[in-house]
């Protein structure tokens, strides 16, 4: 079965079997019928219900089987002890897609998992594409092919557009659909994928993106079942140069709860997540809004070759304009304005600009050719990337004058000229139409308007993933550790194999019987080695600028008695003696293991601070070289090892190697979760050393 004629079956197919279609008006298993007819479905229609001789005027067959002929789409409708019957009837008959309504599978326990296994089972056998279980149906707008049991599908009609919508939730595909043809934005398709026991969002999204009919796909998600199928998904949309949008909401926090390093409580799911559809170039979306109106302008609009990634903002509103522009610049955006010659043209023509990057047009008025002449000016202006006109009352009272004027300056617009969006202020639905109707991309919410500039002009770019191969003398010491946590001396020497080094060093007994002399000189560092003390700073077991034997003795003493009140009864299997290291900046490097995505490396500022601050950069590990250099360049708080203000410059690129090579971690099935904190970084071209280390093995 080609994927052409699965997507054929999936959206238009030439016939399809309602099994459990009820004649019932006000059931759910009676809508598909009653909503394929009402959008003019002009396909094949078979009801399959044993107990009826017909539905709804159509005859009513005993079996999928039974009908005689060919049937491409099959929609379950029978309760969760009659599905396997159903499915195994379909696979007789030759059916290529089902979707199966009821609920009561994997979601429900053991039993539900078992019986979702074997319609995975009946449906891989048969080469049958199943959807669901839990699935509310599938819709396909251009062949009125409303196959949902989705009561929002009972609309007059239903807004074709070129946008597909894949959910994990049914009933919000009903919200997708009435908000978008709300602002007349219509969809090519609608999937609601359920348990997604066999096709999930990246294997079905990979289908969608081969319809010619679809330029972008939006995702609303409760969960990552299947990241590597995601992945794929992804890659095969930026070939296809077809946008993906995700929303995505009930991000689970297991792995924060399990954890037992600093990486953990900063790196949650939510945290993983984000980092992961980021990393694979797939645009997250903050506001539920920008899910619908964000697609259709990423796959429709681009940034001719040499144009600034800036916004020049144009505004007959001088707080309207504002307003969008302290939203746009808190998403990181730059903001541009007029360049010189643009300016001294405008001026020129009398129409005055105001003052600062805003181009303020409030005093020439609600006025046709000044601001027909701002925009034509503007789109050509080298200085200009996006060009964003904001507009105020006017929008509302005179479109003709504020509104008819940019629609006609764009379909004069010249190849290379900047793009032109548009967002007025107040309630405008006619100026909002008459934007769309000339190709002028609008906005109903400064938020909205906000996030998708941003996603425009900021691309994904997707990481370069690095292959994971560990050290040989890196996996065997964690392959011949004990499970649990490792102590510090344990763990150094794992992230001594993968090449971070660690401070000269000595392991003294448990009884802190001193050597003769230690291997380096005073003043020097002391650590109770335990495997029950990960964060040595809270219990007391380090000590620092130690001075002398005396010094030393008495430090180990103390540090003894407070880690016992600590922890009762810790173990202690010696104490570390490290030489003291100076450098310009500490970092924390660490590896958890998030139950969505798998591995991912987080770097932020080392220290105790760390958790308070909140200010690190997370990818799916493993990560190149290169990634980890831009990791780097968005934690904030690394200014400080740039050089800033006459600070010594700290040696980024020895810790972007050192992040790298920690990351490597995420292929041994041994580490739960690694963290180096701090990191300490010296200055540029002196590396970093190891200051302290945990490793979690399982």
């Amino acid at each position: 079965m080609t994927s052409t004629n699965r997507l054929g079956a999936l959206l238009a197919p030439r016939s399809v079997a309602l099994v459990g279609a009820s004649a019932t008006a006000g059931k759910l298993t009676a809508r598909p019928l009653t909503f394929l007819r009402r959008h003019g479905f002009a396909g094949a229609i078979h009801p399959v219900n044993p107990g009826r001789s017909t539905v709804m005027g159509l005859p009513a067959h005993a079996s999928v089987e039974g009908i005689g002929e060919p049937v491409e789409h099959a929609t379950i409708l029978v309760g969760t002890e009659h599905v396997a019957a159903a499915l195994e009837d379909c696979a007789r008959a030759g059916v290529v897609v089902a979707s199966v309504l009821a609920d009561g599978f994997a979601e429900a326990g053991p039993d539900g998992a078992a019986l979702q296994e074997r319609l995975v089972a009946i449906a891989r056998e048969a080469g049958l594409l199943l959807i669901g279980p839990n699935s509310t149906g599938v819709v396909g707008t251009r062949a009125g092919f409303a196959c949902t049991t989705n009561a929002a599908f009972g609309a007059d009609r239903l807004l074709q557009g070129r946008l597909a919508v894949l959910s994990q939730s049914g009933s919000v595909i009903g919200t997708l659909l009435s908000r978008g043809q709300a602002r007349g934005i219509g969809f090519s398709a609608f999937v609601s994928v359920g348990n997604e026991a066999a096709a999930g969002i990246g294997h079905l999204g990979r289908l969608l993106v081969e319809d010619v009919d679809t330029d972008g796909i939006l995702l609303f998600m409760e969960t990552i079942r299947d990241p590597d199928a995601l992945e794929g998904l992804a890659a095969r949309a930026r070939e296809a140069g077809k946008p993906v949008a995700a929303y995505m909401i009930g991000r689970s926090d297991e792995g924060q709860a399990l954890s037992v390093s600093h990486t953990g409580a900063l790196t949650g799911s939510s945290e993983a997540a984000s980092a992961f559809l980021r990393a694979i170039g797939i645009r997250e979306v903050e506001a539920f809004e920008t899910l619908i109106e964000a697609p259709r302008v990423l796959a429709a609009a681009r940034l001719p070759e040499g144009r600034p990634r800036a916004v020049t903002v144009v505004s007959t509103t001088g707080g309207g304009g504002a307003m969008v522009i302290d939203q746009i610049a808190a998403r990181g955006i730059a903001i541009g304005s007029a360049g010189a010659a643009a300016r001294s043209a405008l001026s020129a023509e009398g129409i005055p600009l105001g003052h600062g990057k805003l181009i303020d047009v409030t005093l020439a008025g609600a006025n046709y050719a000044a601001m027909r002449s701002v925009v034509s000016t503007l789109m050509a202006d080298p200085a200009t990337g996006l060009l964003l006109v904001a507009i105020g009352s006017s929008a509302q009272f005179d479109p003709e004058l504020a509104v008819r004027p940019i629609v006609d300056a764009v379909a004069e617009r010249r190849h290379g000229d900047a793009p032109v969006m548009a967002f007025p202020l107040p309630h405008a639905p006619e100026s909002l139409a008459m934007l769309e109707a000339g190709g002028v991309p609008s906005f109903a919410t400064v938020e909205t308007c906000a996030e998708t500039v941003a996603l425009f002009l900021r691309p994904p770019r997707s990481s370069a993933r690095a292959g994971a191969a560990l050290p040989d003398t890196a996996a065997a010491l964690l392959a011949t550790a004990e499970p649990g946590t490792m102590d510090e001396v344990a763990a150094g020497a794992v992230f001594e194999a993968l090449g971070v080094p660690r401070p000269a060093h000595v392991v003294l007994p448990a009884d802190g019987a001193l050597p003769r002399a230690l291997p380096f000189p005073f003043p020097v560092v002391a650590k109770l080695v335990s495997a029950d003390l990960p964060h040595k700073t809270e219990a007391g077991a380090i000590a620092v600028g130690i001075a002398d034997d005396a010094a030393l003795i008495q430090a180990i003493a103390q540090m003894r008695e407070t880690a016992e009140r600590h922890r009762p009864g810790m173990r202690l299997s010696g104490i570390l003696v490290q030489e003291m290291c100076s450098g310009v900046g500490e970092a924390l490097v660490g590896l958890t293991r998030d139950p969505l995505v798998g591995p991912v490396v987080t770097v932020g500022m080392g220290g105790i601070a760390t958790e308070i601050y909140r200010d690190t950069a997370v990818r799916p590990a493993p990560v190149t070289v290169e990634t980890a250099r831009a990791m780097l360049d968005e934690v904030a708080g690394f200014a400080l090892l740039r050089g800033f203000r006459g600070r010594p410059e700290g040696d980024l690129d020895a810790l972007a190697e050192a992040v790298a090579a920690i990351s490597q971690l995420a292929a041994s099935p041994f580490v739960a979760e690694a963290e180096v904190n701090p990191l300490l970084v010296r200055r540029h071209g002196e590396g970093v050393v190891l200051l302290d280390a945990l490793i979690r093995r399982v």
